[in-house]
């Protein structure tokens, strides 16, 4: 397995074009099926959001940070209270359906963001990923590929795509593999055992240990840092 400095470079050194063109030979068009916003099965909408994102989307709908992510619910435990535990990075915020608070549909029933213009990465690039250790991968196995891009169940797969349109697809999957690894990488970096009390969680981004506010959580760290390995899940 390589380092994530070694995926890092190249990530880096991804061709646009190449991307491009695989993603032009699996094909995709957005239906507006809903489907990649939404709960399946009771399982919640879960997408990866980077901190700046949040923060981002924040400045766009003036929401609180709970109101835009929540912790990434991996690696959390079930406590009196609710949810407990240490856990690694965010996920955009659900309502009470488990679907992507920022999804809505219109009169014709056709899904929508309604943060479009500011959507995260994750949401910019779906239903395609690259195959590199340390970038996330959509829930499922992959279910046709080129090259290097994967793409995932999506009912607008296999459709026609004009290049401009897989251009700018490509252009955005580059910009989040690379964002991906670079926050693996801070993350493991600012790793510190936060060792919180019974109740608490505590999320790790790239810039530290959080509240689920995304306030800083320094009161309990203890001394010394700790090793994330590279091929933690993420």
């Amino acid at each position: 397995m390589q380092s994530l400095e070694a995926e890092l470079e190249r990530a880096k050194a991804l061709d646009v074009s190449d991307l491009a063109d695989a993603i032009e030979d699996i094909g995709f068009e957005c239906t507006r099926c809903g489907a990649c916003c939404t709960s399946e099965a009771d399982d919640p909408h879960t997408a990866t959001v980077f901190p700046d994102e949040v923060r981002e989307l924040q400045g766009a709908t003036e929401y609180d940070f709970r109101d835009v992510a929540r912790p990434m619910p991996y690696g959390l435990s079930d406590g009196d209270d609710g949810l407990e535990g240490e856990t690694f990075e965010w996920a955009l915020q659900t309502d009470d359906c488990g679907d992507c608070r920022f999804y809505e549909e219109d009169d014709d029933g056709l899904g929508a963001c309604s943060v479009h213009p500011d959507r995260p990465l994750i949401c910019q690039t779906y239903p395609f990923s690259v195959e590199l250790d340390g970038t996330s991968q959509p829930m499922g196995e992959a279910v046709d590929e080129s090259g290097i891009v994967r793409a995932h169940e999506c009912e607008g797969l296999g459709s026609d795509i004009d290049r401009e349109h897989a251009e700018e697809l490509a252009d955005a999957l580059k910009e989040r593999a690379v964002r991906e690894l670079e926050e693996a990488i801070g993350v493991r970096d600012n790793y510190e055992l936060a060792n919180p009390d019974s109740g608490e969680i505590v999320v790790h981004d790239s810039e530290g240990a959080k509240h689920p506010d995304g306030s800083e959580y320094d009161s309990k760290r203890v001394g010394g840092a700790n090793e994330v390995s590279d091929d933690r899940e993420r």
